[in-house]
């Protein structure tokens, strides 16, 4: 079917339902970033593959609602679908609220799969298009016209010794157990899958980029249920979850296990983490509390063994930029280099390395006007070769078993312009104000934001994306719940919290800048007036020097830069060949 036939037979099934409108968002029962191809609806339906965006259909519509990131991708990929791009003004904002309430009329119904919409949107459309008296209702219109839709995966699960993750699975259950009890709830549903990674020491490979396993978990009085595929884990490894106090079900038990919550108890429910199809099934009489998952704050903040091994993980991802950027300089002009032949060499690097697991997510391996997209994705038809000219935005990341990492570096290919060579130095500037700043303690992410964009803006520049993210160990390359964006999010910057710092500047169809470490927060001084964090750069990378405008940089930047790069060459020389050395050397020099 194409596109525009499956827009068709969508609408005929809402004509016969009297559904006025149809959302479909990108999300699976576990709201995950990244999903299994089963729950890859946003490409089936309209073409669309950006990881954010909501589709609405109605009669005469039909649109994708999504960001800045996505609006050069999202017109090329929508063509002749049927389906029009609708800019977003905010990211992750559910706009299209506001354009059902306006579209449509009192007695009219909205319908969506209740298991693809977070709880938390479950809630906000209920209110939003209950107050203009439109009724939401739970269709899944996919499922009769996904022909082969793909099953569940069935990919092998596997327990991490506790020896190399820092705490057991009882320690974290207790500290789960303890935030319960202070939140006054009996029960706590997981979906979230980066969580049950976290809390269970399991780890999995049933979703793109992210190590982790399809499965839910119900924490009671009576002890701990997790409902996943059995086949997935060993009877060595159920052993081990039960001597942990924790009862393997099956995946699909999770609806009866939520309906049988006895009346008179209460449960902590995330609402941004859980689906609001299950959340429909708590039994009325149950106290519902809304709040964060306990294990989300605290998997944000890294233990000492976590921490040590994320620093041997930079290392060796270090190694595999050096020898990248290596191969880049010696065989541009030489051979045909193209994004995508670029993005598969420095797979072979990474892959190269002991631990090695996968990609932290798609490399964003974008040259000249394509680093303008934030999140391009090269393709087939996309492709540009790669020449000694210009600039090449490299976003990448691997999974290792020991943690995981996330990188950016802009590399100078040669013949640049003056307004490359400026855009690179302030894209620096703020990168480096933001790795180098000194912080209150209590100190929040909006506010470690706004130090980073400062040297852009006192130049009239901004960018459409967050400064920073939290990341996992060995877990996604996007975690919360600290966030450096100018949202308000009362999140503090804790110490062990391993974030990103990567401002950028776009200037579509001319070039993209960005450049990207991973921090860690850690103590810097106490005094009469507080205590003060500082960050801990663990990215172990060359930052090119070569089109730097020194002019534009204070004292203590360039302090910070040459003081980075030596480093670097410290830490890395002693892994790599002498020609590899002698390479770090030159690109690391002091300027």
């Amino acid at each position: 079917m194409t596109y525009q036939e499956k827009l068709t037979e969508i609408r005929k099934q809402m004509q016969a339902d009297k559904v006025g409108a149809y959302i479909i968002p990108s999300a699976d029962p576990h709201i995950s970033e990244y999903l299994p191809d089963r729950y890859k609806c946003i490409p089936f339906t309209s073409g669309f593959k950006g990881s954010a965006g909501t589709l609405v259909i109605t009669q005469d519509f039909a649109g994708l609602w999504t960001d800045f990131r996505y609006f050069e991708q999202a017109a090329d990929e929508l063509k002749g679908s049927g389906f029009e791009l609708v800019k977003q003004k905010v990211q992750h904002a559910p706009e299209y609220i506001q354009w059902l309430t306006e579209k449509l009329g009192p007695g009219a119904q909205v319908a969506a799969d209740d298991k693809l919409l977070s709880v938390l949107l479950g809630d906000l459309l209920t209110q939003q298009l209950g107050a203009k008296e439109i009724t939401l209702v739970s269709k899944d219109y996919l499922s009769p016209i996904w022909e082969n839709r793909p099953e569940l995966p069935s990919e092998k699960a596997f327990l991490i010794e506790e020896k190399h993750i820092g705490q057991s699975v009882t320690a974290k259950l207790a500290q789960v157990k303890s935030t319960l009890q202070k939140q006054g709830a009996s029960h706590h549903l997981i979906s979230s899958l980066d969580d049950m990674a976290w809390l269970f020491n399991i780890r999995g490979k049933d979703v793109s980029y992210n190590p982790v396993v399809l499965s839910f978990a119900l924490i009671s009085p009576e002890g701990t249920q997790i409902f996943i595929d059995a086949a997935k884990l060993t009877d060595q490894e159920k052993a081990s979850l039960s001597q942990s106090g924790v009862e393997v079900h099956p995946y699909q038990n999770i609806e009866q296990a939520i309906a049988g919550i006895p009346s008179n108890s209460s449960i902590l429910i995330d609402p941004k983490r859980n689906c609001f199809g299950l959340y429909k099934l708590i039994p009325a009489g149950v106290k519902i509390v809304k709040d964060t998952n306990p294990s989300t704050n605290l998997k944000a903040i890294k233990n000492e063994t976590e921490l040590a091994n994320t620093r041997t993980a930079m290392l060796k991802d270090g190694v595999a930029i050096t020898r990248f950027l290596k191969w880049l300089s010696e065989n541009i002009g030489k051979i045909t280099i193209t994004e995508l032949s670029a993005a598969a060499e420095l797979r072979k690097f990474r892959a190269a390395q002991e631990g090695f697991v996968g990609d932290s997510f798609t490399t964003i391996s974008a040259y000249k006007a394509h680093g303008a997209l934030p999140h391009y994705s090269a393709s087939e038809e996309s492709n540009y070769e790669v020449k000694a000219e210009g600039l090449f935005l490299v976003d990448s990341g691997g999974q290792y078993h020991y943690g995981t990492t996330d990188i950016t570096r802009t590399i100078p290919m040669g013949n640049n312009t003056e307004e490359e060579k400026t855009d690179y130095t302030l894209v620096l500037k703020g990168m480096i104000e933001g790795c180098k700043v000194r912080f209150p303690k209590g100190t929040c992410g909006y506010q470690i934001d706004a130090i980073t964009r400062k040297p852009l803006w006192e130049h009239a520049i901004n960018y459409g994306h967050g400064t920073g993210h939290g990341v996992g160990y060995f877990l996604n390359v996007h975690e919360g719940p600290q966030v450096f964006n100018p949202t308000a999010n009362p999140v503090p910057v804790a110490l062990g919290m391993i974030t990103s710092v990567e401002p950028g500047i776009y200037r579509p169809g001319k070039h993209g800048i960005r450049i990207e470490n991973l921090v860690n927060t850690i103590k810097d001084i106490t005094n009469e007036f507080n205590e003060f964090y500082a960050f801990e750069c663990l990215t172990i990378a060359p930052i090119s020097t070569k089109i730097v405008k020194k002019e534009l940089l204070e004292q203590a930047q360039v302090e910070w830069l040459n003081s980075y790069n030596a480093m670097v060459f410290e830490k890395l020389s002693p892994l790599l060949t002498a020609d590899e050395a002698a390479f770090l050397k030159e690109e690391t020099k002091a300027i």
